[in-house]
């Protein structure tokens, strides 16, 4: 079932806070890694490269959760069950290129690498828990 982000946890993901992405590894335990993050429409915008362990799990098993702590009051945060609904290469350096940009100020993504592939993940929120602080 789709979930909504309304504007004060759409505010905690356009900022620039990280977002703390949970999947499960395949012998069952959490995998916690802490990445950039923005918002298209309804969908949460991640970026990695492929080969990296949480994005195969997200993959392998259609979603992730994903939380977002406001860094000026880490009590407020939005927490997010989502699924995946897009993973592609296509785009994915622009995308991170904008990630760059929205964090670190700068064009281009400095660590990029040509010997890996970026990929883009866009997860579909199904339920949303923004706690104030």
């Amino acid at each position: 079932m789709a979930a909504t982000l309304d504007a004060p946890a759409r505010a905690l993901l356009t900022a620039t806070n990280y977002c703390h992405v949970s999947t499960r590894r395949p012998d069952a335990t959490i995998l916690t890694v802490v990445v950039w993050c923005d918002v298209d429409g309804e969908q949460v915008v991640l970026n990695s490269a492929e080969g990296r362990a949480w994005p195969a799990n997200a993959r392998r098993d259609g979603g992730a959760t994903l939380n977002v702590m406001n860094l000026e009051n880490p009590y407020e945060y939005v927490e997010i069950v989502a699924s995946l609904a897009d993973y592609t290469a296509e785009g994915a350096d622009d995308v991170i290129d904008a990630l760059a940009k929205k964090y670190m100020g700068v064009d281009r993504y400095p660590a990029h690498r040509a010997d890996e592939t970026r990929i883009t993940l866009r997860f579909a929120p199904e339920r949303v828990r923004h706690r104030r602080g």
